[in-house]
């Protein structure tokens, strides 16, 4: 198993008075050229169904090709749900080893599921 995909196999947030708590799930998924995008995927419709929405990071074209490959497969898995994924890029400015780089950062949500004015 890749070492940025650590907290892809975290244990379910616990459940407290009715209310899950979120505290002990990622809030940002890190996605490598080596990461397995079915396992990738798995965790982004894990986290949409927790959180309502996912944020996946990826440094490199390789990182960036499993992302995409991810969140098409993720699409699959949510769509018997009748929920429509939708997948928003932007790029990110990260210091990682003292060094500034650029990764490209995916926000992936359901289709309507930001308030219209």
């Amino acid at each position: 198993m890749d070492s940025n995909n650590k907290n892809l196999h975290k244990s379910p947030p616990q459940v407290v008075n009715n209310k899950k708590d979120l505290t002990d799930v990622p809030q940002l998924l890190q996605v490598a050229s080596a990461s397995t995008p079915s396992s990738v995927a798995g965790a982004i419709a894990g986290m949409i169904r927790e959180r309502g929405y996912c944020e996946i990071q990826a440094i490199g074209a390789g990182a960036v090709n499993q992302s995409v490959k991810a969140i098409a497969i993720a699409r699959g898995y949510m769509a018997p749900s009748g929920i429509d994924l939708v997948c928003i890029p932007a790029f990110v400015d990260v210091r990682i080893n003292n060094e500034d780089r650029t990764a490209i950062k995916f926000l992936i949500e359901p289709r309507n599921s930001r308030k219209q004015n």
